[in-house]
């Protein structure tokens, strides 16, 4: 296990907000690898629409309130946090930067809060519990084979993973046109002009070469090239559209801690989820990745939180960019968000203090924005925070 992972962040081209580690972070990795991070399904309209809902909403100023700290502490599926921001599951992390999913994980545990894992992830179940201190979540997709989803289960509950967040989007592939476009279909396509583009960066491919974190290490131990591409092969054999209520009710059976649902986007679905016996939900149209011209999840937070939010825990994910989009969706219902592309941008730019830097640069945003808005802790957001733009 590689220990001490250590970029120093200074000067004055220091990034100072999320967008600047999105630029840092394209200067970095290869186009390939890019389309990969950056791309949503179609014509991207989802992709696009997830960023400008929080447009629509203004934060409420207020003044003369004495605000003299704010308080961002949350509870989530048993989980104190310091931060309302958790680090959503991405699959193939380790094709941003070598320190990948383990990276993220330290990075969330300074800034107090927790990674959850990907099925799909670089780093093992295993490695990423011996190479932390706290107890992260673990992603699970509700896959064709039930010997191999109930194996990973097992093998997050013994390695001390808390909860589980059950992916129920993907019963296909998403037509995602910048990676088919650049190669990064399945399995991924080199051609002369690729491979040139990826020797342009040098700090990538030297990661690359050196640490080959390209495998679903949950899938694959072999770090080989086939071994990459096996792998993939074995997630995308296991897709299927063949699962159903009954599927969720077997993994809750199976699982004894709390378990999320990560992908709702229906009142109606959301509960059916917690009446099956899940904890929380998780708004999510998979950053734009899946299914195109659905609504942005900023817009299917509220109906969701109205109806489920007594009884379970409501999160979401989609466009975040900055504190002021935290505020936004915890003042719309959420009681916690997650975060995927800023979450890669720092780690395709820094590795694990890039991820640290991103955590920081929200907690600052939100801090700095709720003392404005005279709102003392995070528990107090609510719709009276928020003007609407038309």
């Amino acid at each position: 296990m590689t220990k001490g992972f250590r970029f120093r962040l200074a000067g004055r081209t220091a990034p100072l907000t999320v967008e600047d580690w999105r630029k840092r972070a394209r200067s970095r990795v290869p186009g390939m690898v890019w389309a990969y991070i950056e791309n949503g399904a179609d014509d991207e309209r989802t992709l696009r629409e997830n960023r400008e809902a929080y447009q629509e909403w203004y934060l409420n100023q207020r003044v003369l309130t004495t605000t003299s700290g704010v308080d961002l502490r949350v509870k989530i599926a048993g989980t104190s946090l310091d931060l309302p921001v958790l680090l959503a599951p991405t699959g193939l992390a380790g094709a941003a930067h070598w320190h990948g999913d383990l990276g993220a994980a330290r990075a969330a545990e300074r800034a107090g809060t927790r990674l959850v894992l990907s099925s799909a992830s670089a780093y093992s179940i295993e490695e990423v519990a011996r190479g932390t201190a706290e107890n992260h979540w673990f992603q699970l997709y509700p896959w064709r084979d039930r010997a191999l989803i109930a194996s990973l289960m097992d093998r997050a509950r013994d390695s001390g993973f808390t909860a589980l967040c059950v992916t129920v989007d993907v019963p296909v592939y998403g037509n995602r046109l910048r990676e088919r476009r650049t190669g990064m279909a399945l399995p991924p396509t080199l051609t002369p002009a690729r491979v040139l583009n990826a020797a342009t960066r040098p700090r990538w491919s030297y990661g690359y070469l050196r640490h080959r974190r390209t495998t679903l290490r949950n899938l694959v131990a072999d770090e080989s090239r086939r071994g990459g591409f096996e792998s993939v092969e074995v997630q995308s054999d296991n897709l299927t559209s063949d699962i159903g209520w009954a599927d969720l009710e077997w993994i809750r059976s199976r699982w004894e801690g709390p378990l999320l649902v990560k992908g709702v986007m229906h009142p109606d679905d959301a509960e059916r989820v917690v009446d099956i016996g899940a904890d929380g939900v998780v708004v999510s149209n998979h950053g734009g990745r899946q299914l195109n011209a659905v609504q942005p999840t900023l817009q299917a937070l509220p109906a969701i939180a109205e109806r489920v939010g007594d009884r379970a825990e409501v999160l979401m994910d989609g466009g975040i960019r900055s504190g002021s989009d935290v505020i936004i969706a915890l003042a719309l219902g959420a009681d916690a968000c997650l975060v995927g592309r800023p979450l890669v941008y720092g780690l395709a730019g820094g590795g694990t203090e890039g991820v640290a830097d991103v955590l920081r640069i929200l907690k600052e945003e939100m801090v700095r924005d709720m003392t404005m808005m005279g709102t003392a802790s995070v528990g107090e957001l609510s719709l009276s925070n928020l003007l609407p733009r038309h």
